[in-house]
């Protein structure tokens, strides 16, 4: 079986290497339909972040695929479905899962190997979501987004606490920070702000719901998004890069009393004491809790009726805002909430507000999923 190995910063060769097995009871072995290469992969292969690193490293953990074969223990899926894992694998029902932080799973096991023809994934019941059809061809990077970068983004905006009426802010622009944008537009943000100095990419925030483009970094970007706000700072601030910079950046543009989510992987950050105390604002995130915002992905081709949430979601009526959206980056188109558009909504930090998404393709089959939060 071939697969993608890091030997070292810039290092990466495709090798053979054993097949994957059943180890576990638990255990699901499936053939990967596709992987992808995250943003996190970028810091050891520039070497940084590498003083622990265990070379040679397989690489990969987003992937979709086809499951081949489950341990005796395993009830959910089947060998023949296809399914969606996340980068943590997690057994879906300890206290701190329950509460919708599934990486701090007690149990919890950092995936990786999934850029190969094969993986193994632990805990197959609460880390993998199955959908009753093959997806076509065209749907499959659909879904290899959902496995990482859609609910790291969504997390970051619940984190922040993003919500109607309020002006949200994005730091980054990478996949994860575009989807950050794209979940607080859907969350019902009124005003989106993206930092980003790429014009592709400034395209793709305008696109998702961005209402204003910030290129100014540091300080200086700080001081734009206070004259945007009337010197108050965002009521939250998304932080999806991980340095310094980055961080001090979003805390203070950050209005006294608001919120930053901040999920790009830290190195050599140090928040100031002081500057945190003074700042009056809520900083939570971490590894994003992606099988959280996969819970509610199902399939049916006969209805694009949303189906019911989980018995573990307490049913919510849905944000004005929330309307169809593609789950991948290519050309998702939101619809924006219109100023003055009531809500009886108001998300919180971890509320389990439901909100839709398809893809044009889907929407012509009559296919529809949903992501919860």
């Amino acid at each position: 079986m071939r697969g993608a190995v890091m030997y070292g910063p810039g290092d990466v060769r495709v090798e053979e290497y054993e097949e994957p097995r059943i180890v576990e009871p638990t255990d699901a072995v499936i053939r990967v339909s596709a992987a992808c290469v995250c943003g996190s992969d970028l810091w050891p292969y520039r070497g940084i972040g590498i003083e622990e690193a265990e070379w040679p490293a397989r690489m990969g953990h987003e992937y979709v695929g086809i499951v081949e074969d489950v341990g005796r223990d395993v009830t959910t899926i089947t060998p023949g479905q296809f399914v969606v894992g996340s980068f943590w694998a997690t057994d879906n029902t300890c206290e701190i899962c329950r509460a919708g932080f599934q990486s701090a799973c007690v149990q919890r096991q950092g995936m990786s190997a999934a850029q190969a023809e094969r993986l193994r994934v632990p805990l197959a019941d609460g880390t993998l979501i199955a959908t009753p059809d093959i997806p076509s061809d065209d749907l499959v990077p659909n879904l290899l987004a959902a496995s990482d970068v859609l609910g790291t983004g969504w997390f970051a905006a619940v984190a922040a606490e993003a919500g109607p009426g309020k002006t949200v802010a994005v730091v980054g622009d990478g996949a994860v920070g575009l989807l950050a944008v794209l979940a607080a537009t859907q969350l019902g943000a009124e005003r989106v702000i993206a930092m980003s100095r790429h014009e592709s990419r400034q395209r793709l925030a305008r696109e998702y719901g961005a209402t204003d483009i910030v290129e100014a970094r540091g300080d200086a970007g700080v001081d734009a998004i206070k004259e945007l706000t009337d010197g108050l700072g965002a009521h939250s601030v998304v932080e999806a890069v991980g340095t310094q910079e980055s961080m001090m950046q979003a805390i203070h543009a950050t209005r006294a009393g608001g919120n930053v989510g901040f999920v790009g992987v830290t190195h050599d950050v140090a928040i100031p004491g002081m500057d945190l105390f003074w700042s009056l604002v809520g900083v939570r995130g971490g590894p994003a809790p992606v099988r959280r915002f996969l819970r509610g992905v199902q399939w049916n081709a006969e209805s694009s009726s949303r189906p019911s949430p989980p018995p573990s979601s307490p049913a919510r009526r849905p944000s004005p805002a929330a309307r169809p959206l593609q789950a991948r980056r290519p050309r998702l188109r939101p619809r924006r909430r219109v100023r003055g558009e009531s809500s009886k909504e108001s998300p919180g930090a971890y509320s389990a507000v439901e909100q839709s998404w398809t893809t044009p393709a889907a929407r012509r089959r009559g296919w529809a999923s949903r992501a919860s939060t």
